[in-house]
């Protein structure tokens, strides 16, 4: 699963991601357009729970979850119709699951505002009347194939031919699709369009060094804007999180005590964007590696025993499951099952987030 960064030039986007992925890489220029290419990351997602677990099952490995973030270059007014770099970086954006958009919730006379003043709620409207626009197009350009195909009676065509009609009523009324109620076999329809404004957003307020915890109007603007249309936002200050994410592990907890924070405000974020996405994790724990593992919410045993290997979920038997809360009050695997707390669950049980699990399967 990807999450896509976007936002207008110099907002603090490619600062943000090479802090998130650990980069000590140059920062970018001050202009627009300075990364040409999306750059790719995979991102750990601290889980306190994983400390935990080691407490009483010690292992020679500990894997955290992660999540795949692509760095997408600056869109500007106009992208939709070729401003900037345009369409091209739109296209980045229809192969992500979810967007994360960084605002910039800072005044900095050195760092250039690309429209000449900070105004986080105008930047937000702008990059969503483009992803809107090109949504658009995306329609208009796919409803007439559609409707020719549908009248020699092709059942798809014709699903795709309505839920284009009734996506283009839902943007035309200035609505982003991801607002919109559909079925399940709508959703399958919009997801093959690879509709922007039908993908989850999150909010990344990038704040300055004295409003670390987004306690200023500016970041209350993006809040404010975010409870309307159902949305998260996690403040972020890019530029010292990226000199965190240089230091080691010592430095880095001094650092964090100096400015008054118990973690980086990448560990909220990282955890934020993994919610966004619909993710949750399940535990196997042993002694060669406590690891977390990543399912979508909802996935059954199966599913989840399929992360792990393919034959996993094809020869899929039982699952063995026990809860943190177990583990804590009984302290070993064998005391757990002794008190009748390990739990077989069959092929429709349910993943909760935060299962430990064993599986059992044929090969």
């Amino acid at each position: 699963m990807e999450a896509g960064i976007v936002g207008l030039p110099n907002v603090g986007k490619s600062t943000l991601f090479n802090a998130l992925t650990a980069s000590k890489a140059a920062q970018s220029a001050n202009y627009p357009f300075c990364t040409i290419e999306p750059n790719e990351g995979v991102v750990s997602v601290p889980d306190p729970r994983l400390n935990r677990i080691t407490k009483y099952i010690v292992p020679k490995k500990i894997v955290p979850a992660a999540i795949k973030l692509v760095d997408i270059a600056g869109i500007v007014k106009g992208a939709s119709e070729g401003q900037g770099l345009g369409n091209k970086f739109l296209s980045h954006i229809r192969e992500v699951d979810a967007i994360m958009q960084v605002v910039r919730c800072f005044d900095d006379p050195d760092v250039i505002h690309v429209t000449g003043s900070v105004n986080p709620v105008s930047d937000i409207e702008t990059i969503e009347i483009e992803l809107m626009l090109a949504d658009m197009q995306t329609l208009e350009a796919a409803l007439p194939k559609a409707e020719r195909a549908a009248k020699s009676g092709d059942k798809e065509a014709r699903l795709r031919a309505d839920i284009s009609k009734k996506c283009l009523e839902i943007l035309h009324a200035d609505q982003p699709l991801r607002k919109a109620a559909f079925d399940e076999n709508e959703i399958k329809a919009v997801r093959s369009f690879g509709l922007m404004t039908a993908k989850p957003v999150l909010y990344v307020a990038n704040v300055d060094e004295n409003d670390l915890h987004g306690e200023g109007p500016l970041v209350q603007q993006v809040r404010e804007y975010a409870d309307k249309v159902g949305a998260a936002v996690v403040p972020v200050c890019a530029k010292l999180e990226s000199e965190i994410a240089e230091l080691d592990e010592t430095d880095r907890q001094e650092m964090l005590e100096s400015v008054g924070l118990e973690e980086p405000a990448l560990a909220a974020l990282a955890r934020a964007a993994y919610r966004v996405l619909g993710l949750q994790s399940y535990f196997t724990a042993g002694e060669q590696e406590v690891r977390a593992w990543t399912i979508p919410i909802g996935a059954t045993a199966p599913q989840a025993a399929g992360v792990i290997h393919t034959d996993f979920e094809k020869g899929f038997i039982r699952a063995e499951v026990y809860t943190l809360e177990d583990l804590e009050t009984y302290k070993t695997e064998k005391e757990i099952r002794a008190a009748g707390k390990l739990r077989v669950e069959g092929k429709q049980y349910v993943m909760h987030d935060g299962d430990i699990c064993h599986f059992l399967f044929n090969t």
